[in-house]
């Protein structure tokens, strides 16, 4: 069974760093392009970062540019996200997701191009 999980998230104050870490559990990860999501209470679900399955490309949502920082590890199965100078804003569940891709040069922005997706990880982010 091809399963994501999620890990790192937290409590951490405003201007603090967190780095939430996507393993896979039934599959490798190398041939899949990640996508890292997140939803705040009350607030629709909204892409963060993507990475096509080779890391020679990344996508960052205009909210988290110069922030955050997409990488994978292939020989570990993990794909990072790296969150610096975090806002109260950026409080939500941070979800990663995995396909398929076109080639190993394509990432996917869109939540419906997804087709495994992990549990979640809370960040609260709060003085």
């Amino acid at each position: 069974q091809l399963q994501l999980v999620e890990s790192g998230g937290g409590l951490v104050q405003p201007g603090g760093s967190l780095r939430l870490s996507c393993a896979a559990s039934g599959f490798n990860l190398d041939y899949y392009a990640i996508g890292w999501f997140r939803q705040a209470p009350g607030k629709e679900r909204e892409g963060v970062s993507c990475i096509s399955s080779s890391g020679g490309r990344t996508n960052y949502a205009d909210s988290v540019k110069g922030r955050f920082t997409i990488s994978r590890d292939n020989a570990k199965d993990t794909v990072y996200l790296q969150m610096n100078s975090l806002k109260p804003e950026d409080t939500a569940i941070y979800y990663c997701a995995a396909r398929r891709p076109y080639n190993s040069h394509t990432y996917y922005t869109q939540g419906f191009e997804y087709n495994y997706w992990g549990q979640g990880t809370q960040v609260t982010v709060s003085s």
